[in-house]
């Protein structure tokens, strides 16, 4: 399946970090978020990818043309240092479109300006391209799948201290609960799409608004309930949140690597951090 990935908004609630680089090619580690979502949707075997390009998308075409495989594979030196023998490797098999799709484009905007490149397939897979999460994929496609729906989204319960008030007439509070106890649940930006979305999407409409409500209308959108980790970064606290995990070796998105899965589980079953 095709994974549409929306690499070009301006990322101003990450300002300190995307004024030197667009917001998908933020730091987890060494490599960017983009590609760590890459390798996520790869593990699940949908490596054909395109990328809807705006804001220095010139810098995300230059990671990957001049991309080094060495500095996240095994290799052996050979020749006196003039030759790389890659022992595995990150993205041989992997096909991607780089589409520019606007400076100020929405997400409704960019979908349509990539529905060339999606002519005969029946669904494909979205993103944001900018959270990352270890939820089973392809459990959620097959729910998908049996769901009979047009359009369908990771709701993920949100976890953060905030607290939700129900106000009836002149500010008299009716309730008030945590948020993770309040039945609400957000779009966690994990989407999987028939082709037939575009009939509901009219010219500069984003893709959660007016399309989605159209859906909702006619009983044709899936939410999709996930209380695994999820974990955004649109903030510079979320940066530093995620590189704190990295450094402790919890990193549950890197669903790649079972070994590393073992440690964060290991480490958050013993209260090393909880997710």
């Amino acid at each position: 399946m095709k994974v549409v990935l929306f690499c070009g908004g301006l990322g101003m609630r990450m300002r300190d970090y995307s004024e030197e680089v667009p917001k998908p090619m933020i730091k987890v580690g060494y490599r960017p978020v983009l590609w760590n979502i890459m390798k996520y949707y790869a593990h699940f075997g949908h490596k054909d990818f395109i990328l809807c390009l705006g804001h220095k998308g010139d810098f995300i075409k230059r990671y990957f043309v001049e991309y080094e495989e060495y500095t996240s594979n095994n290799f052996v030196l050979n020749n006196g240092k003039r030759e790389i023998e890659l022992l595995n490797s990150d993205l041989d098999d992997w096909n991607i479109t780089f589409v520019d799709t606007g400076m100020t484009s929405n997400v409704g905007q960019r979908l349509m300006k990539v529905r060339p490149y999606l002519e005969g397939e029946e669904m494909f897979l979205a993103n944001y391209a900018d959270g990352l999460s270890d939820m089973p994929l392809n459990e959620m496609i097959d729910q998908f799948k049996k769901s009979g729906k047009t359009g369908g989204f990771l709701a993920y319960q949100p976890t953060q201290s905030f607290h939700v008030a129900e106000l009836g007439d002149n500010g008299m509070v009716n309730s008030i609960n945590p948020i993770s106890k309040s039945g609400l649940f957000i779009n966690a930006g994990f989407f999987v799409l028939r082709n037939e979305i575009f009939d509901y999407i009219n010219y500069g409409e984003e893709l959660v608004m007016e399309p989605f409500q159209r859906l909702i209308k006619e009983k044709k959108l899936y939410g999709h309930r996930y209380e695994g980790f999820w974990m955004p970064l649109d903030t510079f606290k979320d940066k530093q949140q995620i590189d704190d995990m990295y450094a402790e070796g919890i990193t549950p998105w890197q669903v790649w690597d079972q070994n590393g899965q073992e440690i964060a589980t290991t480490k958050v079953q013993n209260g090393a951090k909880a997710l």
